[in-house]
């Protein structure tokens, strides 16, 4: 796997291209929330979103997956076109088969819980702050 940092990848981490993104992502939303980094190597806001977004996969304990998208391998940029992604990194969330939000540029582990929240069929069930 590639991640965009030196740090280790959540257990609820994983990455996906054009390929496999229907099944990985937009299927696998049906049965828990999928966020979606997109992200790119050259790319410092993504280095530095990357381990906040590990923390916050990790403090949920499976109800929430991840999944890493470096734009610049293979066909990954048609679906950065697919859906008018504008920069990076772009983090898509997806419930149900359907996006329902997205942020860009970098956020705090504090940031994401309060827009997960926002944005979540269900709200989170965590302690963590």
């Amino acid at each position: 796997m590639r991640f965009p940092s030196d740090q280790p990848p959540c257990g609820d981490c994983f990455d996906v291209d054009h390929e496999g993104f229907e099944q990985a992502v937009i299927e696998a939303s049906r049965t828990r929330p999928i966020l979606v980094d997109f992200w790119a190597d050259w790319c410092a806001p993504c280095h530095q979103l990357a381990p906040h977004l590990y923390r916050v996969i990790d403090e949920l304990q499976g109800a929430i997956g991840l999944a890493k998208v470096e734009v610049d391998e293979g066909e990954n940029m048609k679906l950065a076109g697919h859906y008018r992604l504008r920069g990076f990194p772009t983090v898509l969330l997806f419930q149900q088969g359907e996006e329902h939000g997205r942020f860009s540029g970098s956020r705090s582990s504090v940031q994401i819980r309060a827009w997960l929240q926002e944005h979540l069929d269900q709200p989170l069930e965590t302690d963590a702050q």
